[in-house]
């Protein structure tokens, strides 16, 4: 379900998407028809917004897509033979509840009605059941530019016979009517959209088909609903028992419990598959799922606590056997799933508390609404959702300024969307590969060099700045995947030379990123790789593999790799295990792998063999990534892996391996950051000259350790002196203010004017309030340089609805300020010092 090397995906959300290279002519398939069953996840476009998913009763985040193929094979006239045959004859559906639907044309568009898929279904239903669709419904396009062409959509009618003689289905097809739904949709392969929105036909025809699985059990089972299958039923079962609700019994109960089951399967899948939850791009998609959970269980299902990771156990039971990833994986994701849920719980507190004061604040004010710009500060810094927001607010008698939010919302998508625009032109062929070679074949495993020629390139501009993608029939570059960034180089061609700042994947495609084409582009070309940035990636991706060895040797067996990079600069390694690496252990890590680099062993590399074979010879094959059925094995002394990426010839080559460091990233998972080579070097004499600098302060003492100790040693005791100084001290000033205390109508005041600490501000306004409930202590400071206003008020004057924090926060407005604190003591900081008198003066009238 987790996409690698698209990098215009971040997820399968159709089951076409590992056929991409199919159909755009990149690869051969390995038959010319195919059946298949593939998850999908999907949070936006057209039925799948995330916020309605669980509000109907068959739309999802993650869905199984089954679907059957032909690339150049079979059309029109077989898949829609085949549909019908399954449908009506194997499943035994009643062809009077079917209804199809067929592309009515697009004269705008230049694309003429589908006559032949018309022609089709006349032979199977009758006029009546047969619906002409729009270029919206019914013509597929994988994206602006690309191969695309009409579909048919059979759909069919749940609805009870006396509700089907009463009104006509047909006209219940794509209304959002829940009991008349798409079943399966057969889309006809047969043009290329070009760059200026013109299409040409493409030289093979294709078919590509898609029925959800869990709306085909909905319709065997007899249910009305998607969640009433045996494919939910079982998680659904569990929520109620763990929240002690029956569902069906309350509507907004049952939406939550539709949430929480379909995105449960979300989140545990995309953990299975190498996904963690995070702050950016594909982890932070995950990590919104599992919060809009977190969020429905905890408005509408009383969870305070962690209870999603609960659920896993019942979906690894209920799809294990299936998908053995998932089992696999079962700790992991629980785990990972109990740290997620534990800190969006603990953010909700947050918000809670935050919307609280905000409420606080505008009831002092006389105020009954919450700005919409506040609502969206607690959305999208603190993660608090608006409809919560909303409930609280009601909850209070507030309303909230909801196109405000609106407003704000759209905004942030509009610059985010902006951010992301990537116009890309149409490919422009150059020339064809040689039939006596592989297409766009790699070299760059016997070296950094190659003769090579331009096959096709096309221009993309992405945030003002224009590149060429260039394609080559042999490249010695490297694209960046399997965590291993792009190489960088040059193309040659005669006298010029033309940079290549980058090389990316595109669907197994090598693309070569160049500010500017060739001048001759049909000319023969030899491309360079940088030799010493390629010779540093390599050390440092096989240090990772030695680290990998060393981690399971030292750890356990349960370490596997859950995420890496590798680049000239250095390397990163994510791997399982459930608590800190300690001191010890990771200098036995390090002490194992660079005893491995001193033994200086070969490379042996096996390249093509099948997946059966390097299991025989022990690979180990990496978490999140895809296999083919014939892989490159890479054998480094005792460690043995599954890998595609570049090596050193030897393992003597890295040299020196020194981890920088080492910390948590999620449940369950740790990181560990190190360099090789010259950058080990490096981070060595930085240490070194830092240890020398230090031990200069200390006038190069040999025991420098023993002096740093003495020299803290001294320190606390003269810090304990100090503080003895200062308690004496603050008693002294506690009896000489309350002495000098000036009565006023139901308090005594005690104004200062001193620069202090704050901590000592902080004391002082405790001892006063301890030794009397009546006291005010309006203090302002001005320490290192900085101004700073309290007030402490005595338990008499909180009790008779004073509140400190209120007072100091309007008051701190005279100096440019803020700041809070507790009803009975509170404190602000601010940036201009000369408007401190002005402040204090403000905080006495408001008292």
């Amino acid at each position: 379900m987790v996409v690698k090397n698209d990098p215009t995906l971040m997820f399968t959300n159709a089951g076409m998407n590992q056929f991409k290279d199919y159909f755009f002519g990149n690869a051969k398939p390995p038959q010319a028809r195919i059946a298949d069953t593939q998850k999908c996840l999907r949070v936006s476009g057209k039925h799948n917004d995330l916020e309605e998913v669980g509000h109907d009763t068959y739309h999802h985040t993650m869905f199984e897509m089954l679907g059957n193929w032909s690339f150049g094979d079979y059309f029109k006239a077989e898949a829609i033979d085949w549909a019908w045959e399954l449908l009506t004859q194997w499943y035994k559906i009643p062809a009077d509840v079917l209804y199809a639907t067929v592309f009515e044309g697009d004269p705008a568009g230049g694309v003429e009605q589908d006559a032949e898929a018309l022609a089709l279904w006349r032979q199977r239903l009758p006029p009546s059941h047969i619906i002409f669709g729009n270029k919206k419904d019914n013509f597929w396009e994988m994206g602006d530019t690309g191969p695309c062409g009409p579909c048919t959509e059979i759909h069919v009618d749940l609805r009870p016979d006396s509700e089907r003689r009463a009104a006509d289905g047909a006209a219940l097809v794509n209304q959002g009517t829940p009991t008349v739904i798409e079943i399966w949709n057969l889309v006809f392969i047969q043009f290329n959209r070009k760059a200026n929105g013109s299409l040409e036909p493409l030289p093979a025809k294709h078919v590509d088909t898609g029925m959800g699985f869990e709306r085909l059990c909905m319709l065997l089972q007899g249910k009305t609903s998607n969640y009433d299958t045996d494919v939910f039923q079982p998680i659904i079962g569990r929520i109620a028992e763990l929240c002690g609700q029956r569902y069906g019994s309350d509507p907004k109960r049952d939406v939550a419990m539709r949430v929480v089951a379909d995105h449960l399967r979300a989140v545990s899948f995309s953990i299975a598959d190498g996904q963690l939850p995070g702050n950016v791009k594909a982890g932070y998609v995950i990590r919104r799922i599992l919060r809009r959970a977190v969020r429905y269980g905890f408005t509408f299902l009383g969870f305070s606590e962690p209870f999603l990771c609960k659920l896993v156990p019942v979906l690894v039971q209920q799809m294990g056997a299936v998908f053995p990833e998932l089992a696999a994986q079962q700790e992991l994701a629980e785990k990972v799933i109990a740290e997620e849920e534990g800190a969006f719980l603990r953010t909700l507190e947050v918000g809670i508390r935050l919307l609280e004061a905000e409420v606080e604040k505008l009831q002092q004010a006389g105020k009954s609404q919450i700005d919409g710009h506040t609502a969206f500060v607690l959305y999208d810094t603190y993660g608090f959702p608006y409809d919560l927001t909303e409930l609280m607010a009601r909850e209070k008698g507030f309303t909230v300024d909801q196109p405000q939010f609106e407003r704000a919302l759209e905004e942030q998508k509009s610059r985010s969307r902006n951010a992301a625009v990537v116009e890309t032109g149409d490919w422009i062929t150059v020339g064809e590969a040689s039939s006596a070679q592989p297409a766009h074949r790699f070299v760059g495993y016997d070296g950094c060099e190659a003769d090579a020629r331009l096959l096709r390139y096309r221009k993309v501009k992405s945030r003002g700045k224009e590149l060429y993608q260039l394609v080559l029939d042999a490249t010695p570059f490297y694209g960046e995947s399997g965590g291993q960034v792009g190489d960088v180089g040059y193309l040659q061609c005669g006298e010029e030379r033309v940079a290549i700042v980058g090389t990316q994947k595109e669907n197994n495609l090598t693309v070569h990123l160049a500010e500017q084409l060739p001048g001759k582009v049909a000319a023969p070309l030899h491309a360079v790789v940088d030799a010493d940035k390629r010779t540093a990636t390599a050390n440092n991706h096989s240090a990772t593999h030695l680290m990998h060895f060393a981690l399971r040797e030292v750890l356990g067996k349960h370490v596997e790799q859950k995420g890496s990079m590798v680049s000239p600069a250095g390397l990163r390694f994510d791997f399982s295990h459930f608590q800190k690496v300690t001191d010890d252990e990771l200098t036995r890590v390090e002490q194992l792998v660079n005893k491995l680099i001193r033994r200086n062993s070969p490379l042996v590399e096996h390249r093509g063999v099948p997946m059966s074979e390097a299991k025989k010879l022990g690979a180990m094959a990496l978490f999140g990534e895809k296999y083919g059925d014939s892989v490159r094995v890479i054998q480094l002394g005792s460690s043995v892996e599954l890998c595609g990426g570049t090596h050193v010839q030897a393992t003597g080559q890295i040299g020196l391996f020194k981890v920088v460091s080492e910390a948590a990233v999620s449940a369950g998972v740790r990181r560990i950051e190190a360099v090789t080579g010259e950058g080990a070097e490096k981070m060595l004499y930085s240490l070194q000259n830092m240890v020398k600098e230090v031990s200069a302060f200390f006038n190069n003492t040999p025991n420098l350790v023993a002096a740093i100790k003495k020299t803290i040693g001294e320190n606390a005791e003269l810090q304990r002196q100090v503080d003895a100084f200062m308690k004496e001290h603050l008693a002294s000033l506690k009896a000489e203010l309350l002495s000098r205390a000036v009565d006023k109508e139901g308090y005594r005041l005690v104004q200062l004017q001193m620069n202090m600490q704050p901590d000592a501000l902080r004391e002082l306004a405790t001892q006063l309030r301890s030794a009397a409930p009546d006291i005010v202590l309006a203090a302002a400071s001005l320490y290192a340089d900085k101004p700073l206003l309290a007030l402490a008020l005595g338990d008499d004057l909180v009790k008779r609805g004073l509140n400190a924090s209120a007072i100091v926060r309007e008051a701190a407005k005279l100096m440019e300020g803020s700041g809070g604190g507790q009803p009975f003591f509170a404190t602000a900081g601010g940036k201009n010092k000369d408007g401190l008198n002005a402040a204090l003066q403000k905080m006495l009238e408001l008292l």
